[in-house]
């Protein structure tokens, strides 16, 4: 199992969310490319960011900030935070991001999903962000009336490869993932499946990995000290 460690970028700065919520932020550093480098010395691979800014308008705001994060790392990053047009993805391809996450558009506009799956294949990735069974688009805000594994039946359908998969309620809340979620994501699809939010110990990377999926996101759990990357990678043995 790939362990993808997170940066979530707000301002330029290194910041985390409680479960989405932008009013409950918490800044961990003013440079994110000093944390990028810690991942790296750890051993990680590979690097998951999100432009929360993005996430809101849509737009690229962190453009620099991961234009540096991709030249100074040296790593296999993932952007996600807003992605809804072709132009965005190609930005950040463009920059040397090697994947691009979907996240409301994926829901939204199904047309723009299949024309940049067509278009990047592998290098698009879908995040679905579930709230009590349903999906969740625009930065968590809003709860859609979308059940989420009929909508991952689509996804598969369209031929998207990788999901990074969230349980909005254990995200940042460092009370473990939902496991019974990622272990049945794993039994019914073939697609790669990246486990985030709530993954706040290395009991939780044991129990991930078991279920040989792709991938976990490490947010908090990083930040607070309550996971060390290195050991992370080992446990999860992703060499």
């Amino acid at each position: 199992m790939k362990i993808f460690p997170a940066i979530d970028l707000y301002d330029g700065k290194a910041v985390r969310l409680y479960k989405g919520d932008y009013a409950q932020m918490t800044v961990y550093s003013e440079n994110p490319v000093e944390i990028a480098l810690d991942f790296k010395k750890q051993g990680a691979k590979y690097m998951h960011v999100v432009d929360l800014e993005g996430a809101k308008t849509g737009d690229t705001p962190s453009l620099e900030t991961i234009k540096k994060l991709v030249q100074s790392a040296d790593m296999f990053i993932e952007v996600g935070g807003g992605v809804r047009s072709l132009e965005v993805v190609e930005k950040y391809l463009s920059i040397g991001v090697n994947r691009v996450i979907l996240g409301t558009a994926a829901v939204t506009d199904t047309e723009f999903l299949k024309e940049a799956v067509s278009r990047y294949k592998e290098k698009i990735a879908v995040g679905v962000d579930i709230k009590d069974g349903f999906v969740a688009i625009k930065g968590w805000t809003e709860k859609s009336k979308l059940n989420a594994f009929d909508f991952l039946r689509q996804l598969e359908k369209i031929g998207v490869k990788t999901v990074i998969c969230t349980d909005i309620s254990k995200d940042g809340a460092m009370q473990g993932a939902n496991y019974e979620l990622y272990k049945k994501l794993r039994e019914e699809f073939s697609m790669d499946f990246i486990a985030s939010g709530g993954v706040s110990d290395i009991e939780g990377v044991k129990i991930l990995s078991s279920y040989n999926l792709y991938g976990a996101i490490i947010g908090k759990a990083y930040y607070t000290g309550a996971i060390s990357i290195k050991q992370a990678i080992e446990v999860a043995n992703d060499n």
